[in-house]
């Protein structure tokens, strides 16, 4: 197995026991970003001898972070000290702001070595999308907006990378891409160095090849850890369809049946779990706050470079959607009221949610990124979820399930994720054998 094919939990043990170096896993994996990325085009910003002198400088120290040595990719609209945040926009080519978002300077602390900038939808929003397909099938879209860092993580050219979600912008490429995701929850983690699209949506989250990856960012990033096994017999999933149904897809419906019933199968307490009927209007509600706050984070490129803005953006700051104030102020009582309403359900009868993480497989062609139909719910409530790889549709392209878990339960989820996802994703080499 070549170095860049680890996982980050795999690498990082390795180079701990001194039998990988830092400098071999940056190697390897910019070899395999040469010989692949002119296809897949994951990356934005890389330099890589750059990169090489920092996994050396890695070698001399002793490994003390959880993240010691491990390259991680940075979604293009985070900032990092020494590389380019041009936010996949015309307005600001080579901008360089000089300093580290807050998640980038703790993967930092704890040992991580930035590899490069991943491509994203212009903003994380609209307007240009990015040029990145999916690994599986170079015809079809890898999703977004964070395009790049979820086809890179696929592709074995780097093993841990920084996305965000607004709508479903990590959970449904990591959908797309067959890898694994973390969306915590909102707020868990410092948006600082973020570029805002909607401020109480964005959140910043994580790809990585296993839950043990997601689980090692999150220890570098201040989630703490569960520190128990969860044991899988007799805990209570529910299987939720979500008021969205009808926009499933056969892919979708049959990789969320067949992991209801493995889990069912191998001793959890799998039943239907209905949504109170408010929380249909949930999506109408994401969909007000999010453009209304889109017009507030975006005026200063609508008053000083119209020219260059995207007409799609354009239109949240005029709010041609004709969003009224009154609507806005409905959509944040809805969303406040629901909130709690959720949380409330987990407790004896409850510990898990399972839900579709995208209507089905990856859609053709790279004018669209996917729906996002089956994540804005759980984006607006401000829930953890973790998406594990489910198998594949008709297409022979990956589908993926979402383990949704109540407010700052993120530990929690993640631990109860390493229980279920040996026994949903039953391929975890698929990878390998297809993409390598």
């Amino acid at each position: 197995m070549e170095p860049c094919q680890l996982s980050a939990a795999q690498a990082a043990v390795l180079i701990k026991e001194r039998k990988l170096s830092a400098e071999e896993l940056v190697r390897s994996c910019l070899e395999r970003i040469s010989a692949r990325d002119a296809l897949v085009r994951a990356w934005l910003h890389l330099e890589p001898d750059a990169a090489i002198r920092a996994a050396r400088e890695a070698d001399k120290r002793p490994p003390t972070g959880p993240l010691h040595g491990i390259p991680i990719g940075v979604k293009d609209v985070i900032d990092t000290l020494d590389y380019p945040t041009t936010q996949n926009s015309p307005i600001y080519p080579g901008l360089r702001v000089g300093r580290d978002a807050a998640c980038v300077g703790l993967v930092r602390g704890a040992g991580g070595l930035i590899l490069g900038k991943t491509d994203t939808v212009e903003f994380a929003s609209s307007g240009r999308k990015a040029l990145t397909r999916n690994p599986y099938n170079p015809a079809h879209t890898p999703g977004g907006t964070s395009s790049g860092s979820g086809a890179a993580v696929a592709d074995f050219m780097v093993p841990l990378a920084f996305g965000t979600q607004t709508s479903g912008s990590l959970i449904r490429p990591a959908a797309f891409n067959g890898i694994y995701a973390m969306k915590p929850t909102w707020n868990r983690v410092s948006r600082e160095g973020l570029r805002m699209y909607a401020a109480s949506l964005d959140t910043v989250g994580w790809y990585g090849r296993e839950v043990a990856d997601l689980t090692l960012m999150g220890q570098a990033l201040g989630l703490p850890l569960h520190g128990a096994t969860i044991p899988l017999r007799g805990l209570r999933v529910g299987l939720c369809r979500t008021p969205m149904w009808s926009q499933i897809e056969p892919a979708g419906a049959n990789a969320l049946q067949q992991a209801a019933e493995r889990l069912a199968d191998a001793g959890a307490i799998v039943e239907p779990l209905e949504l109170p009927e408010r929380f249909a209007d949930l999506r109408a509600a994401h969909s007000a706050i999010g453009q209304r706050e889109a017009g507030i984070a975006f005026l200063p490129e609508y008053v000083n470079a119209y020219p260059l803005l995207a007409q799609e953006i354009r239109d949240k700051v005029e709010n041609t959607a004709g969003i009224s104030d009154q609507t806005l102020l409905d959509s944040y009582a809805l969303a406040d009221a629901c909130r709690p309403v959720f949380d409330g359900l987990f407790g004896a009868s409850l510990d898990v949610v399972l839900a579709p993480s995208a209507p089905g497989e990856a859609p053709e062609g790279l004018h669209t990124t996917g729906n996002a139909v089956f994540n804005t719910t759980w984006t607006l409530l401000h829930v953890p979820c973790v998406n594990i790889p489910a198998g594949v549709g008709a297409s022979n392209l990956p589908v993926g399930v979402q383990l949704i878990g109540p407010r700052l339960s993120d530990a929690r989820l993640l631990a109860i994720a390493q229980t279920l996802a040996p026994v949903i994703d039953v391929d975890p080499q698929r990878g390998l054998r297809e993409l390598w």
